[in-house]
């Protein structure tokens, strides 16, 4: 079994750039895992609990890296796990690039693109 390259975020590898793609598939074959939703009102043990069961699966799958990027306090409990265990756990490095333009009405309208860099460890 070829080892993968587990994208563990709220973004679909299938809407990367191609350079992301190149970074992430030197790793192996990318695959999806969706990020899961934690919600707000949470607590810190419940939040554990999730990413004790989403390290549980990763592990099973063998990743040869995974991405890991969402919300604050289950990517640090997800990958204190994960790095525990040996599996590289990387973020997603990109330079913001912002665009400002007034509209017919006189609103500011600004857009974001989002180039990507590099992957780096954690």
């Amino acid at each position: 079994m070829e080892r993968c390259f587990l994208n563990h975020t709220n973004h679909p590898s299938d809407r990367w750039g191609k350079e992301q793609m190149r970074a992430a598939s030197s790793y192996g074959v990318v695959e999806d895992l969706p990020f899961p939703a934690v919600l707000p009102g949470w607590t810190t043990e419940q939040v554990d609990a999730l990413a004790a069961a989403y390290a549980a699966r990763i592990l099973d799958r063998e990743p040869a890296a995974v991405l890991c990027q969402g919300e604050s306090c289950y990517v640090f409990s997800l990958v204190t796990r994960l790095k525990a265990a040996g599996i590289p756990v990387l973020a997603a490095c990109s330079e913001r690039r912002v665009r400002e333009r007034e509209d017919e009405a006189g609103n500011i309208i600004r857009e974001s693109q989002f180039c990507f860099v590099q992957f780096r460890g954690y």
